[in-house]
């Protein structure tokens, strides 16, 4: 049984917020949790090259908007799922962070983070 709680999971800075990881690759569940905060006002270009995500609102909100323009609110109670490793744009509200329970399969190493130099999609 693994047991754990936010004070004592590894916590990763990944371009625009804070992952805090609470099941990794090394415990051999073939799956990822993380709590994932999105800072207020920012906007990510992002895709899962090697991963598929889900995500859970559970704070704040937000939209994601996919390729061709069209965007999703996000709202606590809200999920989307990455099926298609999706290129998109995680967007954060200006007036408060997103906050999102994300599940990746298969799982994270743990040290990811993402390069949003603007020129490219950010992946791992």
């Amino acid at each position: 049984m693994i047991i754990r709680n936010l004070e004592n999971v590894k916590t990763v800075e990944w371009g625009n917020g804070v992952s805090r990881r609470f099941l990794l690759e090394n415990d051999r569940i073939g799956y990822s949790i993380t709590d994932t905060v999105v800072r207020a006002g920012t906007k990510s270009l992002l895709e899962y090259r090697n991963h598929m995500e889900s995500c859970y609102c559970i704070a704040g909100s937000g939209e994601v908007v996919d390729m061709q323009g069209n965007s999703h609110p996000i709202v606590p109670g809200t999920l989307y799922a990455l099926d298609q490793h999706d290129a998109h744009y995680l967007v954060a509200s200006p007036h408060e962070d997103l906050r999102l329970v994300c599940v990746f399969t298969p799982a994270l190493r743990g040290d990811e983070v993402h390069d949003l130099d603007g020129s490219s999609s950010s992946h791992y």
